[in-house]
């Protein structure tokens, strides 16, 4: 039997650096590694809280880490890199909580949307029912020419700074 070692890509930070250096021990996203952790969480929120997306990543170690939306996802991740990151929003239904919408959002990790069974395998070993993936996809790119980072809208592929194409591959890691 052939062991094949599963290794998903990892985000590091590509935002500004002064968002960085906002980062503070102890000042990450809330982990969430269970039901009894989730639970206690959502148990915390109010309904005002709860009708707002949350900022979220799954680290390195694969925990979900929560955060208010506001929050920087760099700074819910302490500034590690991310397995995926983006908003996240939840509500019940029947007694049970599941995800009503996810997205891969994030300025500051530019994940891609293959990054999605990091956040599947995450919300499943929760206990949080999910949808099969991203209910909104962002699609990140580097532009080979300017070096600017694009999100790309509507299949246009066509650096929004200066007008050449784009890669149809994920390339944020590419220096910038």
């Amino acid at each position: 039997m052939v062991h094949v070692e599963s290794r998903e890509q990892r985000y590091r930070y590509v935002g500004p650096a002064e968002l960085k250096a906002l980062v503070r021990t102890g000042g990450e996203g809330r982990s969430i590694r269970s039901s009894a952790d989730f639970g206690e969480w959502v148990s915390a929120l109010t309904l005002d809280e709860l009708a707002e997306p949350f900022t979220f990543v799954v680290d390195g170690g694969t925990v979900l880490r929560l955060a208010p939306r506001r929050s920087e996802h760099v700074v819910c991740a302490g500034g590690g890199a991310v397995l995926s990151a983006g908003e996240m929003s939840f509500r019940t239904e029947s007694g049970r909580w599941m995800v009503e919408a996810a997205s891969n959002q994030s300025t500051g990790y530019c994940p891609d949307v293959s990054s999605w069974p990091a956040v599947a395998a995450a919300l499943d070993r929760i206990g949080v029912h999910r949808p099969s993936g991203f209910t909104h996809e962002v699609v990140f790119r580097r532009c080979r020419s300017c070096r600017d980072l694009n999100i790309v809208r509507e299949e246009d592929f066509v650096c929004v700074f200066c007008g050449e194409d784009l890669p149809r591959e994920w390339n944020i890691r590419e220096p910038g």
